[in-house]
């Protein structure tokens, strides 16, 4: 165990506080929410940074970073959606894409071939933290703006989310 991995553990045991705190009726929950996705996405960064910078990478970080990034944007769409704040097509289509993305890596990955994030894919996380971010504290926002910028953010999270997908299996038809 490294602080890289540590880190790692740390987003997937923070998923839990954040589900409860956007989810349960509770004084300053959605605030709470967003602080602890803020935090367990910045630990997306920073354990990647690390494990790289100390060469530290190991096999349980290579499997469990990618495991917990999807479980924290599965935890969040889900509860978006359970909450009527984002369409349940847009968690099935973000969703969607993960799964099959996760099993191109898995297949590439038994013929000794790892598919790194791209450019796209690291996009497609960071617009997709934005609009949950955007979305779970539009009460402080919408009574000074008149669009609904975290829809947008998450329509626009939704293309990118496409675009990268497609992209990674481009990508694998072009090593088959």
């Amino acid at each position: 165990m490294n602080l890289p991995n540590a880190l790692t553990l740390l987003r997937i045991f923070l998923i839990p506080l954040f589900v409860i705190f956007l989810l349960v009726k509770i004084p300053y929950g959605d605030y709470l929410a967003a602080l602890v996705f803020i935090i367990a996405s910045l630990t997306d960064s920073l354990d990647g940074y690390l494990a790289r910078k100390w060469k530290q990478v190991t096999k349980l970080g290579i499997i469990l970073d990618p495991l917990a990034d999807k479980l924290l944007i599965t935890a969040a769409l889900i509860s978006l959606v359970e909450l009527g704040k984002i369409a349940g097509w847009i968690a099935i289509v973000i969703l969607g894409r993960e799964f099959a993305v996760s099993g191109l890596r898995i297949i590439k990955a038994e013929e000794g071939v790892l598919i790194a994030a791209s450019k796209m894919g690291k996009t497609k996380t960071i617009s997709q933290i934005i609009a949950v971010i955007l979305i779970i504290m539009q009460d402080i926002y919408a009574p000074f703006i008149r669009w609904d910028i975290g829809s947008w953010a998450m329509y626009i999270a939704v293309i990118i989310t496409i675009i990268s997908g497609i992209e990674y299996f481009y990508r694998f038809q072009i090593n088959s």
